[in-house]
């Protein structure tokens, strides 16, 4: 048996209810596509289909069926040399001499039932299996959502998703301005043992000092941002950075990534293979971390720091307002286990964003809204290990991007599965990637 980090058992249903789920999921993304679709250019921000499915089930092989349970043998023979993303190049994935979907979905099937088949029929998992059970389900719920912008990024239409009969409408709810006031303090700033399971870059959990700050109650909207547009933001050089300029110029931007001018002379966005009327009071979304700080450096605001946001999204105020009660909690809204489609924009159901003032269930103790779900927040903060980082079971997960100019996101987008998603959870992408499901919020500058 493996080593693996300390983390709670669950019930093994619970365990074969993720592995169906994610699998599910991961069929329902991409079982529409076939021919062309299933490679598509050679581009930086996506991998072909056709491997990527392969390689999700290549993780769960090689994690779970290897190195958990010892089998000498990949479910296909093949598989690490044409899967491995840690030894195959990007660029060459498109090359490779991949089985058909068809049976890169038998190999997938294959390892899956593998799984199943080696968990107990009831009652708790050992720790090893509730521990690589989960990462394996959770690395497939990031490629499904991977897959979501993979279809946005290549024009595929929407895919059809499954989405549950009790999911609450979410009807316009307009924009929410303004600011919450949050006092300064000590914070615990990441993962401790409250939370089922933890990534290694979200440990260990350290105290920092955090002043006191002023932050938007909600994501910065499409019309915000609109304004910017339509007062030359991108066409100013000052509001840029040095390498935030460079980027513009290089892809010749005028506004966001998938806006263009309908014919009325109103915005629209491309939303998968479709253009539609640019949603005023929904984020913005597809900004890159160099669209964010430009817009701050116009409008007179910055954005927070990773610590900051998850002083906004777990902390309480004691009751006179002027200090952070102490705890921390899970979600903005408490400590229930598992978002509900009544807290957040999550799941992928709604195939879109909602208005910045849906869900008001899922406001934090100090009024913001929307923390989790609907689009990632970037924040100010470069992506390093906090102090005492230890390496996982997936040692390529968080140490080879801590060398890389990458930029910290909190909170999730509405592909983001809920059963992964928490306050502490940290994303890390490129400052440039302007394909994501990524928004931002703002503080004050004093």
């Amino acid at each position: 048996m493996i080593n693996v980090p300390s983390t709670h058992r669950v019930r093994a249903e619970y365990l074969l209810r993720l592995l169906d789920d994610a699998r599910r999921r991961t069929e329902e993304l991409t079982g529409d596509l076939a021919g062309e679709r299933l490679f598509g250019p050679t581009l930086d921000v996506v991998n072909p289909v056709l491997w990527e499915v392969g390689h999700v089930g290549f993780f769960h092989d090689y994690f779970a069926l290897r190195k958990l349970y010892g089998l000498e043998h990949y479910q296909l023979e093949e598989a690490e040399a044409l899967y491995d993303s840690s030894s195959v190049p990007h660029d060459d994935r498109w090359e490779l001499p991949l089985p058909t979907m068809r049976r890169t979905r038998d190999y997938l099937a294959k390892v899956h039932e593998e799984m199943k088949a080696r968990l107990p029929e009831t009652g708790l998992a050992s720790e090893a299996q509730s521990y690589v059970y989960q990462l394996s389900t959770f690395h497939e719920d990031m490629h499904g959502e991977a897959f979501f912008w993979t279809r946005q990024t290549l024009q595929y239409p929407p895919p059809s998703i499954t989405v549950p009969e009790a999911l609450p409408a979410a009807e316009p709810a307009g924009p929410l301005p303004g600011d919450v006031q949050i006092p300064g303090g000590e914070h615990l700033l990441g993962a401790d043992e409250r939370v089922f399971f933890r990534f290694d870059n979200e440990k260990p959990a350290h105290t920092v000092r955090v002043k006191p700050f002023a932050m938007a109650r909600a994501p910065v909207t499409n019309a915000e941002f609109a304004t910017f547009v339509e007062a030359g933001g991108y066409e100013t050089r000052h509001y840029w950075s040095e390498e935030g300029w460079q980027f513009v110029e290089r892809n010749e931007l005028v506004a966001p990534s998938h806006w263009r001018r309908g014919e009325a002379g109103g915005w629209e966005v491309r939303w998968f293979d479709r253009f539609r009327p640019l949603a005023p009071h929904e984020p913005v979304c597809f900004v890159s971390y160099f669209e964010a700080e430009a817009y701050c450096a116009w409008a007179g605001r910055r954005l927070p720091t990773e610590a900051e946001w998850e002083v906004a999204a777990s902390r309480a105020p004691t009751a006179d307002g002027t200090a952070l009660a102490p705890g921390k909690r899970l979600y903005p809204w408490g400590d229930e286990p598992g978002p509900s489609a009544t807290h957040a924009n999550l799941d992928g159901y709604r195939l879109g964003c909602v208005d910045v003032a849906a869900f008001p269930a899922g406001d934090s103790a100090f009024g913001c809204r929307q923390m989790l779900g609907n689009v990632w927040e970037w924040t100010s903060s470069l992506f390093k290990p906090y102090p005492g980082f230890q390496l996982d079971l997936y040692r390529d997960y968080s140490q080879p991007w801590f060398k890389e100019n990458r930029r910290v996101l909190r909170g999730g987008a509405w592909p983001t599965r809920s059963r992964m998603i928490t306050t502490t959870h940290r994303n890390f992408f490129q400052p440039q990637r302007n394909d994501l499901y990524a928004g931002f919020r703002t503080c004050a500058l004093t």
